[in-house]
C-alpha cells in the first residue's frame, strides 16, 4: 500500500524550547504514523521553530538518564520520512533565520500550509 492509501497526517507544533514538556510528542507521533505508512509532516509555527535550533536539540530532554534528548525523536521521525516545515513569520518572531535550524527543514508560507492542511486526512495541533 502506498502512503496515499494509508493517509496523510499534519502535526502543528506551536510550543517551543521554553516548554520542553511539549517537545518530543509531535515527533514521536509523527514517527509512529510514518511507520504505519502515512505521509507525515510537522509544521512549526509561533514558538515551535525554536525546537529546531541546532544549539537546542541536544539540550532538551528528560532530567537524568530517564530518556532520550529531543535529537533522538527528531532523527527517528525524519529517518522515517517525516517532513519538517517552518513558518517564515515565526522565524522572525523568534529572531531566527533558516540557517539557525537543523538541516532538512523547509520554509513555507501560509498558502502552502493551508494546502497541506486541506490535503491532510488529519491535522493535530500541539
Amino acid at each position: 500500500m502506498s502512503s496515499e492509501d494509508e493517509g496523510r497526517v499534519l502535526y502543528v507544533q506551536t510550543h517551543g524550547s521554553d516548554d520542553p514538556g511539549r517537545s518530543a510528542t509531535p515527533f514521536f507521533l509523527a514517527a509512529s504514523a510514518a511507520a504505519m505508512g502515512c505521509e507525515v509532516g510537522i509544521y512549526f509555527t509561533m514558538y515551535g521553530p525554536t525546537l529546531l535550533r541546532r544549539d537546542v536539540i541536544d539540550k532538551i530532554g528528560p532530567k537524568g538518564d530517564r530518556g532520550q534528548p529531543l535529537r533522538y525523536f527528531i532523527e527517528q521521525a525524519t529517518d522515517l520520512g517525516v517532513k519538517l516545515y517552518v513558518c517564515q513569520p515565526s522565524l522572525d518572531l523568534n529572531d531566527l533565520v533558516i540557517d539557525d535550524l537543523i538541516d532538512g527543514v523547509e520554509m513555507i508560507g501560509g498558502a502552502a500550509f493551508n494546502d497541506l492542511a486541506m490535503e491532510a486526512d488529519a491535522v493535530v495541533a500541539f
